[in-house]
Parts: structure tokens; sequence; C-alpha cells
């Protein structure tokens, strides 16, 4: 197993790794939409948070070698699943045919007051 870690991405908020490398995939920790300089929530709507959740998840990504085309699996968590077609909008400019798999939760509630957390698999071979 091989720690990812990288600036560009918040730092881990509790006992976990950014991510982690194992047998050609990348496994993303949840990301919060976090700004990586300051740790505060970046976004007050569900479609600003979820793409700064993206936008982590690719500098992950990015620091493993890989980008988003090579996402096979997503996680969505909501805090309210009325977001849902707001979230959908943002990640399709993330994402390409073939789509990753994914499932989508509205969850009771998210670290720090966040509105949305996206974790991924990643291919990296």
């Amino acid at each position: 197993m091989q720690k990812i870690d990288t600036a560009t991405a918040p730092k881990a908020i509790g006992p976990y790794s950014q991510a982690i490398a194992h047998n050609g995939f990348l496994f993303v920790s949840g990301q919060l939409p976090l700004d990586p300089a300051t740790g505060n929530i970046s976004g007050e709507t569900s479609a600003e948070q979820a793409r700064q959740c993206l936008d982590n998840l690719r500098a992950i990504a990015e620091a493993a070698g890989a980008d988003m085309s090579k996402v096979v699996k997503t996680t969505v968590l909501l805090a309210d699943l009325a977001a849902f077609a707001a979230v959908n909008d943002v990640y399709a400019g993330y994402f390409s045919d073939p789509f990753p798999a994914r499932a989508c939760y509205q969850v009771a509630a998210l670290p720090k007051g966040a509105l949305v957390e996206i974790e991924a698999v990643i291919a990296l071979e």
C-alpha cells in the first residue's frame, strides 16, 4: 500500500489518509468542500461545494499520476437530496462517457457542516 498525500487538496481532518494506492487502484477518502489553503468550507450551495469536492478529488488523482477519466466509482453524500439535480449538473462537467459507477445518498449530517462529500475509486493502470 502507498499513501498519497498532496498539499493541493485538504489535509485529512482525522486519522485517515487522503488516498491509498493498492493493487492498481487509488482509494480516495471522502472529499469535503474544503479549500486546501485555508481548511475552510468553500461555497454556500451544494453545487458550489460539489465543485470544490471534485477539484480536491482531481488534485489527489493527479498527485497519484491519474486523472478524472480513470475514476471508476464514486459515492456522493448529500445533506439534502433535493440538491441532487444541481450536484449532477456540476458532476457532469468533471466526467465523460463512460461515466463512473456511482451511489448517492442523503445523510443526516456531514463533517464541518458540509452539504456534500464525494469519495472515489480510481484505476491507476
